[in-house]
């Protein structure tokens, strides 16, 4: 008479979850990788600023959404306060900026500044770049720079090791002062404009808890930022 084999508890178990390729701390550099190093080539080669623009905005936005089960779970609360700060952004950035402009030459808008009024010989494209750079300034930039900044760089200096053991918007003026510091390095001369605006913006994220509402300023002050741009051709502000 044979033994009955006794079933091994080991088939049973499940099979160990599989690694992701990408990192969660990758996940959130890509995107803003993608848009610098795009940024970077578009001052190298002017003259193919439009197409690279569109590319670097197309090639953001699919990084954001492969990618977006990485990324911190977004709660859109206090979405009536991102607007009033982006409002109140736009007004300062603009203001704080024309300033600067009037009283110190180093503040001196670039006489270089892309013009698609000048570039574009067919009002079509020209009409299809605007809508492009205005899509992109709107819905895109600011979900990539606020995931960037203010989710992962901020809990990241928080949280060294693992930026995920920082809640989102946990206080610290460390991360206040280095996130507005490091986010104004990006844009150029525009840094003094940039770091008071990255302070407001890392205020209303301490206030809220609210990445939603990081976002909404940051789309609000784009978005009205690119209508002040179309109305008074003033390029240097993109």
């Amino acid at each position: 008479m044979t033994q009955s084999s006794q079933p091994n508890p080991l088939d049973y178990q499940s099979p160990p979850p599989r690694q992701s390729l990408i990192s969660d701390d990758l996940a959130y550099i890509l995107p803003m990788g993608i848009f610098l190093a795009f940024t970077w080539s578009g001052t190298c080669w002017p003259q193919s600023y439009p197409a690279g623009y569109a590319v670097k905005a197309a090639l953001t936005a699919i990084a954001l959404a492969v990618l977006w089960k990485h990324y911190t779970r977004i709660k859109w609360n206090a979405i009536w306060l991102g607007l009033v700060v982006g409002i109140l952004g736009t007004v300062q950035w603009i203001g704080m900026q024309l300033w600067l402009q009037r009283h110190f030459a180093f503040f001196a808008p670039s006489p270089d500044a892309f013009n698609p009024l000048t570039y574009f010989h067919n009002r079509e494209l020209m009409i299809s770049f605007i809508a492009v750079r205005m899509i992109s300034a709107t819905l895109v930039v600011p979900v990539m720079e606020e995931l960037f900044w203010r989710d992962y760089l901020w809990r990241q200096i928080l949280a060294p090791n693992d930026f995920r053991l920082a809640a989102v918007g946990e206080w610290s003026v460390v991360s206040l002062l280095l996130v507005s510091g490091i986010f104004s390095t990006v844009h150029g001369i525009w840094f003094p404009t940039a770091i008071v605006w990255g302070l407001m913006v890392g205020l209303l994220l301490v206030y809220t808890k609210s990445l939603g509402a990081c976002i909404t300023a940051h789309a609000t002050t784009n978005l009205l930022l690119g209508m002040y741009v179309l109305r008074y051709h003033a390029w240097a502000f993109w």
